[in-house]
């Protein structure tokens, strides 16, 4: 689907990793204009690949997989499948690694694509199939929507906004809440790690979901307690009660940000901020502010957006934000100024291993 751009003969890397064309950049001749034509043709089709990921992810077939190769007929048998359409989607897959197709035309999963099953370890299928939801897809269809009215497109194509859509839809809110758990369980045990936590007191997971990171703070802080925030619904797919390590140490409560948050001695907010408008954020904040005890810390754990132009996948995230919600992603600068308004400073930004950082802030 996509070649290459370092194997096309005469290509240079810019940083943000398209090729320059033959001589000097810009130079306006026929060959540059030939070059670029080709270069942005084949970005265009990129949206194939995702949908060839979710198709099969949605149709389970890496599971088919596990124990080995399979030919194309079989694995199309096992899934109910069309032979010939799941072999071309495959071989999609495999330009990139998820699969490769051996001397026999059997595919196999290789260590990118292991992932993609749903009985491993962070398994990715639920999160891929979040990501791709038409919830998501459809509005960046859209997005020059955004750029013409100054709205997210998600309302215009869905009725209403994301969340309310929501409240009235389950299939949607189901794919939403598993996908997210999804995509933050291979981080929560990495930022539990990154940040320094107190050795008491109480941390209120603010939209906590599902409770992973919750959980992953409280095993490595026997000293602390914890509260998982969020609405009835949410709070009923958590998983914090198996967990005998933390026995005792946790709480739920329900309730809506946007009124007010539990009182506590940090207050965690993991990819939320990110959902919402300014003034929202500064609300939200400020009940965080308001909730917070001496000494005590909120902490924004979100992507932030690098300086420069190197690709970085809050950029990706930043026009998902625009086009299915109100939000978007923030600069180190963007997030002290909303933190300011909220009665917040921010003290510190710390990297973490995963795409997330951890934006400390303490009262002004």
């Amino acid at each position: 689907m996509r070649q290459d751009d370092g194997d096309r003969p005469g290509a240079e890397q810019t940083e943000g990793g398209a090729p320059e064309a033959g001589g000097a950049a810009g130079d306006g001749s026929e060959d540059g204009f030939r070059r670029s034509a080709a270069h942005l043709i084949d970005e265009a089709l990129g949206f194939l690949f995702p949908a060839a990921l979710r198709a099969a992810a949605d149709i389970g077939v890496a599971d088919h997989l596990a124990d080995g190769p399979r030919a194309p007929a079989e694995l199309a048998a096992a899934t109910g499948t069309d032979a010939d359409g799941l072999h071309r989607v495959l071989r999609l897959l495999a330009t990139r690694g998820v699969v490769r197709e051996d001397d026999r035309g059997r595919f196999a999963l290789t260590e990118t694509g292991q992932a993609l099953r749903g009985d491993v370890p962070y398994s990715a299928r639920t999160a891929v199939l979040m990501l791709t939801d038409r919830t998501m897809w459809r509005p960046a269809g859209e997005l020059t929507r955004c750029l013409t009215d100054g709205t997210s497109a998600f309302e215009a194509l869905f009725g209403m906004p994301f969340f309310d859509h929501f409240a009235q839809d389950e299939r949607t809110a189901a794919v939403f809440h598993v996908g997210m758990a999804a995509m933050s369980d291979p981080e929560n045990a990495l930022i539990a790690a990154a940040y320094d936590f107190p050795k008491a007191g109480t941390v209120v997971d603010v939209a906590g979901g599902h409770g992973g990171l919750l959980l992953e703070v409280l095993r490595r802080n026997p000293g602390l307690d914890g509260v998982l925030f969020d609405r009835a619904h949410v709070l009923a797919g958590h998983r914090l009660g198996p967990a005998a390590e933390v026995a005792g140490r946790w709480t739920t409560v329900e309730g809506d940000f946007f009124e007010a948050v539990p009182p506590g001695d940090v207050h965690v907010l993991k990819r939320i901020t990110h959902d919402w408008d300014d003034d929202r954020c500064v609300t939200l904040l400020g009940h965080c502010r308001r909730a917070l005890r001496p000494d005590g810390r909120v902490l924004v754990v979100d992507a932030v957006v690098p300086p420069g132009n190197a690709p970085h996948q809050s950029k990706a995230l930043d026009l998902m934000m625009m086009a299915s919600l109100a939000g978007r992603e923030r600069t180190e600068e963007d997030f002290a100024e909303l933190l300011r308004r909220a009665g917040l400073r921010l003290s510190r930004v710390l990297p973490t291993p995963t795409v997330l950082s951890v934006v400390e802030a303490v009262a002004a």
